[in-house]
């Protein structure tokens, strides 16, 4: 069984945000039979979104590992976890309410704008969001995006308040205890119950790493280095090596 975790921004997604250009990378990637498991910073909100474009069914992984979003009836066995409409959710994360509340403490001794402090204008500014897409990125469950900051040291302060703070390709995350790693461990093992898995990772950030660390091939979209990770132009690279 193969199963590939990917990364939305700056990997499937490009500066529009479209989905349209990565269809032809997914659709490539179910005739190989692969298990597709979109693994991004991007809320649930976000990334129903993009299944639906896709018409993926497989699980998901919301906001840089804090929730493990699984399709009631996915697995032909019992998953706990906490029922959320047709999904069976493992949390592995941060509340949102308590990371905002933290946030807003350190924001104006840092300068800190995030979706919790930002209007939708300043989101779409900051973000490049088309402003269909920016009501789905404030539909926050479990992280906290850092748009811009003023000085440094408020990744220290957040860290001592038991979060962490995890740079990707352009913003800073703010999350619980967890990382993509740890929630594709969750999902590898459930595979791993219906026989042998083999795992890719594609991303682009060092959020990515973690992630990197616990599959069987991993590749980086541009010119960061990751020991484990081979580097590639775009998505589009890999149509000859994974499938």
């Amino acid at each position: 069984m193969k199963v590939v975790f990917l990364d939305l921004d700056k990997t499937l997604l490009g500066e529009d945000y479209s989905p349209e250009p990565a269809k032809r990378f997914i659709d490539s990637l179910k005739k190989a039979g692969f298990e597709i498991i979109l693994n991004s910073s991007k809320t649930r909100a976000e990334q129903e979104y993009y299944r639906r474009a896709w018409k993926l069914r497989e699980p998901f992984v919301v906001e840089n590992g804090s929730a493990v979003f699984i399709p009631e009836g996915y697995f032909p066995f019992e998953v706990e976890g906490v029922r959320k409409g047709d999904h069976i959710v493992i949390e592995l994360g941060e509340r949102y309410e308590r990371i905002k509340a933290i946030l807003d403490e350190l924001a104006s001794k840092y300068g800190l704008k995030y979706y919790g402090n930002s209007t939708p204008e300043e989101v779409r500014a900051f973000t490049g969001l088309p402003a269909e897409l920016v009501p789905l990125a404030f539909e926050r469950e479990y992280s906290e995006t850092i748009f811009k900051w003023s000085r440094e040291g408020f990744e220290r302060e957040l860290e001592a308040n038991g979060l962490r703070a995890v740079r990707g390709s352009r913003f800073v995350n703010v999350i619980g205890d967890t990382d993509k790693g740890k929630a594709a461990l969750v999902l590898i093992r459930l595979y791993s119950r219906l026989g042998k898995v083999e795992s890719y990772a594609v991303g682009d950030g060092e959020n990515d790493f973690p992630l990197f660390e616990v599959v069987d091939r991993a590749f980086i979209v541009g010119s960061l280095r990751h020991p484990k990770a081979i580097n590639i132009g775009s998505i589009n690279d890999l149509l000859g090596v994974v499938g």
